[in-house]
């Protein structure tokens, strides 16, 4: 019989359990602190009508391309779910009774057929959270706030660029982008960080877009005024989204300045986030450092998806934020120092003969509260020990038929040497 070549797919891993040890590390520090910010929990189903994935509501065409389709035996037209953002969309739809505001959090998995690069595969983990029913900038300031809070314990320096896509189409609008290029031409500018400005006007060329507004463009795009918010009281003048966005971005810059992490979060005015359903504030989160140069975190207001899901066509208030925990995850290992492991387990029993007397000690200790290992091979005392140390755990507690007739076990402290002794009946 061959042998089968046994392979992951393209884009999925495995993560064995010293890496997924610290991924959910990162995920428990995550949700506790969306459950300290009020966020209660939801999920929903990965399996989706591409339908309701489709819509133009939700990711745009980009978007669509990535999108893995099936059909089920009732040749019914399915998908995975790309993100979490319009499935969530579709629950407050589908539930209108739901108090407001209502912050929700969910983590889970999502798939993308999309290009793989550090941190980016085609099956990965977000951590999302979601506010509907806030009008005010509050809802994003504390997006933003909660971000730099869950960062902050997972020890990563962050800083978030944050714009607004009323600001942006409203300026295309201004230099002469016709209507149905603006989607294409903000793509085009989110790219800008990334391929610099004479690529970013050669692309913008392509939409036969005239040469008066392509100079216009290329004016703004290298002014250094224009990352100041004053720079664009002038066209707020001439554009009613230009007045919208900067009310907007004004009031956002009034909470963050107030909650003093004005330093953490930075306007950039070519910030776009490539997909449509934004309609308001966007924000990406980066790496202080730029060790990765993806966004390990981004997100913004789409109030049109609930009410474009319902078919009324109403504005819904509708703000989230997430977090992609693999690119986390890989952030973390390029930055983590090879020191000593830090253990997983508070003791590790090691039984010489006595399987029924380390199991009842286990147990006991298990009771405390304690996390521990019994082990369960018949190798070498030396080998074992040579394991605690390599796995970085502190105590050790060795079990044999003398400790069992004196009714009593030692245990070491594997940092100092040190050794105590504990009578079994003293676990009870």
């Amino acid at each position: 019989m061959k042998k089968m070549d046994y392979q992951n797919v393209k884009g999925t891993q495995d993560y064995l359990p010293e890496a997924e040890v610290i991924r959910r590390e990162v995920r428990r520090t995550l949700e506790d602190v969306f459950i300290q910010y009020g966020c209660k929990p939801l999920e929903t189903p990965i399996l989706n009508y591409t339908e309701l994935l489709a819509s133009k509501y939700a990711g745009g065409a980009e978007i669509l391309e990535e999108m893995y389709t099936l059909t089920d035996r009732g040749e019914r037209d399915l998908a995975l779910r790309y993100d979490l953002t319009i499935p969530f969309a579709k629950v407050a739809a589908m539930n209108p009774t739901i108090p407001m505001p209502f912050k929700r959090y969910e983590i889970g998995k999502v798939f993308r057929d999309g290009p793989i690069k550090a941190g980016r595969f085609r099956e990965f983990t977000q951590c999302d959270v979601d506010i509907v029913g806030v009008e005010s900038q509050v809802a994003e300031a504390e997006l933003m706030m909660m971000a730099l809070d869950a960062f902050g314990k997972l020890d990563m320096k962050v800083t978030i660029q944050y714009n607004n896509r009323k600001l942006l189409t409203g300026m295309l609008e201004v230099f002469g982008v016709e209507a149905d290029q603006i989607n294409q031409a903000v793509l085009i500018l989110d790219k800008l960080e990334k391929i610099g400005v004479e690529s970013v006007i050669s692309e913008l060329s392509e939409l036969s877009i005239a040469d008066s507004t392509s100079r216009l463009i290329q004016q703004f795009l290298t002014d250094c005024d224009n990352n100041r918010l004053g720079y664009f009281e002038s066209y707020a003048d001439q554009n009613g989204q230009i007045r919208e966005g900067l009310d907007e971005l004004k009031e956002l810059t009034s909470y963050l300045d107030f909650l003093e992490i004005n330093e953490q979060c930075v306007f950039n005015p070519f910030l776009a986030r490539g997909l449509e359903i934004y309609t308001g504030t966007i924000y990406e989160i980066f790496l202080t450092d730029g060790s990765i140069t993806s966004s390990i975190g981004s997100g913004g207001r789409y109030d049109n998806a609930i009410g474009g899901l319902l078919g009324t066509g109403e504005n819904v208030s509708t703000v989230g934020i997430s977090f992609g925990l693999d690119v986390i995850y890989a952030a973390i290992m390029t930055t983590k120092q090879n020191g000593k492991k830090s253990a997983t387990v508070d003791y590790y029993v090691i039984p010489l003969g006595t399987g029924k007397e380390a199991l009842r000690v286990a147990n006991d200790l298990r009771k405390k509260g304690y996390i521990v290992e019994v082990e369960m091979s018949s190798r070498k005392l030396g080998k074992l020990l040579e394991k605690a140390n390599k796995e970085g755990v502190r105590n050790v507690i060795v079990i044999g038929e003398e400790e069992v007739r004196k009714n009593q076990f030692k245990v070491k402290d594997m940092e100092t040497g040190e050794e105590k002794v504990w009578e079994m009946n003293a676990l009870k």
